[in-house]
């Protein structure tokens, strides 16, 4: 008898529904193309800089800045995403290490670029992320984002259709909560504190809202698969718009 999908993050079982690396594989193409335009912004060249991902999961972004030309440490506080992202490693010489961002304990000043991933919008000390990831950044650097409003819809989706419908659920009840949702005025203010500089602050979202919730579903009862999600979904930026739901952003670190 099939054994029905079940929540777990962080892991590659072949019913495990994981819901961290739905959203990596969903927001992949969206944070590559924003941090082109950082980089353009900047002129920060990728080949020859340092690169550290914060929150890195399996390490699918880190393999992507690598791509780039960045050379990349990939950190994040689970170990079993630790050993898959060691597993997928496609030799582009990512180093992966397991630590949470609160306790990150790297050489200051040694990276040209931060970018925190999962992250912001789960954890209990933001102010501590971003002083952790501001130290190991080099003066002049970027540190780039993305994370989850705080808004009504950000809420029913989030708090709801993620983490509580049975029929849409994709992550474990709690790991978000509505205090650690952070709307873009408050982030910035912590950036400040940490001595990183605000930029800019990007709305993305899927195309369509029914092709978001058809995905989820499908991913949920086990029609569909990880790898047709991001097809489906097809997240767009909206540089123009007020986020609703998920935004990314960017920092320089104050010279």
């Amino acid at each position: 008898m099939p054994v029905a999908p079940h929540i777990a993050l962080d892991s590659a079982g072949p019913t495990a529904v994981d819901g961290r690396h739905i959203r990596a594989l969903t927001f992949q193409s969206i944070r590559l193309a924003y941090l082109r335009h950082v980089l353009s912004e900047l002129d920060l060249p990728a080949e020859g800089g340092r690169a550290l991902v914060i929150g890195s999961g399996r390490g699918l972004l880190a393999r992507g800045l690598a791509r780039l030309g960045f050379e990349v440490v990939a950190a994040d506080p689970s170990p079993a995403a630790t050993a898959l992202a060691v597993a997928a490693d496609d030799g582009l010489g990512v180093t992966y290490l397991t630590s949470p961002a609160e306790e990150l304990d790297l050489p200051s000043g040694s990276f040209d670029l931060v970018y925190c991933a999962d992250t912001l919008e789960i954890t209990e000390r933001p102010d501590e992320v971003l002083a952790r990831a501001a130290r190991v950044l080099r003066r002049g650097g970027a540190f780039v984002y993305d994370t989850v409003n705080r808004t009504p819809v950000s809420r029913l989706i989030y708090l709801g259709a993620f983490q509580a419908f049975p029929g849409t659920r994709i992550m474990p009840r709690g790991r978000y909560a509505a205090h650690r949702l952070r709307r873009p005025a408050e982030l910035a203010e912590a950036l400040g504190r940490a001595g990183l500089s605000a930029r800019d602050v990007t709305s993305f979202k899927p195309r369509a809202v029914r092709s978001l919730v058809r995905a989820t579903h499908g991913r949920r009862r086990g029609t569909l698969t990880d790898e047709q999600l991001p097809g489906l979904v097809d997240m767009v930026l909206r540089p123009d718009g007020s986020p609703v739901v998920t935004y990314l952003g960017y920092a320089v670190h104050r010279a």
